[in-house]
């Protein structure tokens, strides 16, 4: 292919060699730009299949080309064979497909292919995080875990419609309908088509025994066969699923065994449980050294304002990152925190939800407690609380200052006493 001329007086080269992918299900576009000694591009595309064997042959192409870099968008779950293929042997650059829209009119697979490279080229592209292998395979597996908590949530809560349409009032009685005495009674209620005041009282279970009359009020409904064939499915899903979270958290233990110092260091934060501590450790990874700092970290979990600002008006403070399974692990913590009494990250809840709401002050302790965890995985420190009065000290101070130089100003000086 003739090599063709290009102006390289305002970007300068950071990439002589590079290649760009466009990453689709069935088939990735690769273009490699190759800077000649005179300052012409030679460019070369070719387009492979998405079969292993055929990303090998990409994989060959490159390094037979010398190409030591590649870019590709994060679409979907697709770019992940790719890098499967190239990890290890060249460097991968995953971006945000939103950051490199290509200019719409003339866009086909050839020419995002070739953006991609002419933009890494001259390296305006931002890479994405990509963990290692091994914490890759922690994400799958605590994300896997966090659907079976919510799908087993989703059929708990069909258990109690089924009970509504049958007249069933039991949740009214029981604080828990799966605690012990509730799994009882609906075992029975499998067994018996109407239950007798003496088999509610055997189920009945600690303070729930004085309640026992009305147990049995609470079930004295319309449940027939019908009601009773969708108890028994839906029942055996519930137990199906619970089995399936506790050998998922054997296997997150058994693959983070040797970590176990820094999740007990974790877990010294108010609100952060064992379970809680783990999946924060799959979602930033062990080093933390693809942030520069805790403001960077924050930002890519979502957890911190955004920017948006034009003639000097600031648009809007919405954070870009919609979703993140990092953002949603912290707003839970954070909730568990704001109930510990005496904290610091309490005491600072009750304060911003004044003046901001409920749901913009869980988000600013979310982002605390995101800081909390950088410090605790990157400089190896200990949680320390601060207290509940910290923030009152701190207010004392500010306050002292302002009197005194109120006071100054008038011509006084103010004298501890």
């Amino acid at each position: 292919m003739a090599p063709e001329k290009e102006n390289n007086q305002v970007l300068r080269i950071i990439h002589p060699i590079c290649c760009g992918l466009d990453v689709h299900k069935r088939f990735v576009s690769a273009c490699i730009l190759k800077t000649l000694p005179d300052g012409s591009i030679e460019v070369e595309v070719r387009e492979f299949e998405t079969f292993t064997d055929d990303l090998i042959a990409l994989r060959e192409w490159l390094i037979e080309k010398d190409c030591p870099i590649v870019a590709m968008e994060s679409t979907g779950v697709y770019w992940q064979p790719i890098h499967n293929i190239l990890e290890g042997y060249v460097e991968v650059i995953l971006v945000n497909a939103r950051h490199i829209k290509n200019v719409p009119g003339r866009k086909t697979d050839v020419s995002d292919s070739r953006w991609l490279a002419e933009l890494l080229r001259v390296g305006l592209l931002r890479a994405s995080y990509i963990p290692p292998k091994q914490v890759r395979f922690w994400r799958e597996l605590v994300r896997l875990r966090q659907k079976h908590v919510k799908t087993l949530a989703d059929y708990k809560k069909r258990v109690q419609k089924l009970f509504e349409s049958a007249n069933i009032k039991l949740d009214n009685v029981v604080s828990d309908l799966f605690g012990e005495t509730g799994r009882q009674i609906m075992r029975l209620l499998l067994e018996t088509p109407k239950p007798s005041l003496e088999e509610v009282r055997v189920c009945a279970k600690g303070k729930l025994k004085k309640k026992v009359e009305e147990l049995y009020r609470s079930i004295c409904g319309f449940f027939e066969e019908h009601h009773r064939f969708l108890l028994h499915s839906l029942l055996s899903i519930i137990e199906t699923l619970e089995k399936e979270i506790g050998i998922m958290d054997i296997r997150i233990k058994e693959v983070m065994r040797h970590h176990e110092d820094l999740i007990e260091r974790l877990k010294g934060i108010p609100g952060v449980s064992e379970v809680s501590a783990r999946a924060i450790w799959a979602e930033v990874g062990p080093d933390l050294r693809s942030f520069s700092n805790e403001r960077a970290l924050a930002s890519w979990a979502g957890v911190c304002p955004g920017n948006n600002e034009s003639g000097g008006k600031r648009i809007s403070g919405k954070s870009p990152v919609k979703k993140h399974p990092l953002r949603s692990v912290l707003i839970e913590v954070s909730w568990a925190a704001t109930r510990k009494k005496g904290t610091y990250y309490a005491a600072k809840y009750r304060q911003l939800r004044a003046r901001r709401g409920p749901k913009k002050a869980i988000g600013a302790i979310a982002h605390k407690i995101l800081k909390a965890v950088y410090f605790i995985i990157k400089e190896g420190q200990e949680y320390r609380e601060l207290g509940a009065n910290h923030l009152k000290q701190i207010n004392r101070e500010r306050l002292l200052t302002k009197i005194k130089e109120e006071a100054e100003r008038l011509g006084y000086k103010v004298v501890a006493a």
